[in-house]
């Protein structure tokens, strides 16, 4: 996979270069965001009910909202590409563990967690890419575990994928039906979705979208 591999390379070394910046701008962002700290809970929710067990929070940066997970009763550990965000999460939150790792191949046995959060972590993802990542996703968690991801919208269903000028790193934006179905194709559910228009104040004029899938439990769905 030379396209992903290039592609993990640059981006761990562009948030390694940005991390003490990325932290200053970012560790408080739940604060001022109601509807993302209500989607967090419902996934919480979601999680428990379905068995509980570990969570992973992919692409988790500073571990500023791996500790908001904890907070809301989870069992959350951290992965990120970036060496520089692993250590200042580890700094931050010695009584949460954090690793080195790719959302492409985790270290982890199938069916070992209760949820996975991925939270603007796949945009750097080529999109030849996502498909297999979101079979990884569906590999690690448990029949009846929850996946809440979030990203970018694209402009309109022609467009499945776009590409936009992020400050770090080249990114994506995805259609929502689109990745529904992508993550459908692993054996991953839609459940519900959050969809946040852009206010007037945003830099970039995107929607926001949070997409909340479960893996079917063989035995009942």
């Amino acid at each position: 996979m030379p396209e992903h591999d290039d592609s993990l390379a640059a981006t761990r070394e562009a948030y390694d270069t940005a991390a003490p910046t990325y932290v200053r701008l970012f560790r408080d962002s739940l604060r001022e965001s109601p509807l993302d700290r209500a989607m967090l809970s419902v996934f919480a929710e979601a999680v428990r009910a379905g068995g509980g067990g570990r969570v992973a929070d992919l692409g988790c940066g500073p571990g500023h909202v791996t500790a908001h997970l904890a907070d809301l009763g989870l069992t959350p550990f951290g992965v990120d590409a970036s060496p520089a965000m692993i250590e200042l999460a580890q700094q931050a939150y010695p009584g949460l563990p954090f690793e080195v790792g790719s959302m492409g191949a985790l270290d982890v046995a199938d069916g070992a967690l209760g949820g996975i959060l991925s939270r603007w972590s796949i945009i750097h993802t080529p999109p030849s890419e996502l498909p297999p990542m979101a079979r990884e996703f569906s590999r690690v968690l448990m029949p009846g575990g929850h996946l809440l991801i979030g990203f970018s919208a694209s402009d309109d269903a022609s467009r499945p994928t776009q590409v936009f000028d992020h400050a770090v790193a080249p990114a994506h934006r995805w259609w929502p039906d689109h990745l529904s179905e992508l993550l459908r194709a692993s054996g991953l559910t839609e459940v519900a979705r959050m969809i946040r228009e852009p206010q007037p104040t945003d830099r970039r004029q995107f929607r926001e979208v949070h997409l909340l899938a479960r893996k079917s439990r063989a035995d009942t769905d």
